[in-house]
């Protein structure tokens, strides 16, 4: 069983989570809680980066659908950054980069945010 962790760095006015693991049924509410934890604090410019995911279900991408509505009645968005072909794989058969911006890395991803100011 491979751990999972999620690790919160802010960055002005954007947050950026890391995700390292196995993002499945089991590590999910781990998940969940962090990012309910960025909404508690009235943060909802969010960089999801997969750098260290080794694996994600569909449950963990339940999340991302779970959350996108209010953030993005806030004017926030999630964008997602650094995902393995793996990873990326399980994102594109479900029709994910058609509802959220991937891109290569960590740094265009806040720029996507710093370019819609």
């Amino acid at each position: 069983m491979s751990g999972f962790t999620v690790e919160r760095s802010d960055k002005d006015a954007i947050s950026v989570l890391n995700v390292s693991g196995f993002l499945d049924l089991h590590t999910v509410p781990k998940f969940e809680e962090a990012v309910q934890s960025l909404l508690n604090d009235g943060r909802y410019r969010i960089v999801v980066n997969f750098n260290k995911l080794d694996y994600i279900s569909s449950a963990g991408l339940g999340v991302f659908m779970g959350f996108i509505e209010e953030i993005r009645e806030h004017n926030g968005d999630i964008k997602l950054c650094c995902m393995s072909d793996r990873v990326y794989k399980v994102f594109d058969l479900l029709g994910f980069p058609a509802l959220f911006e991937i891109v290569k890395n960590e740094e265009a991803a806040i720029q996507k945010f710093n370019a819609a100011e």
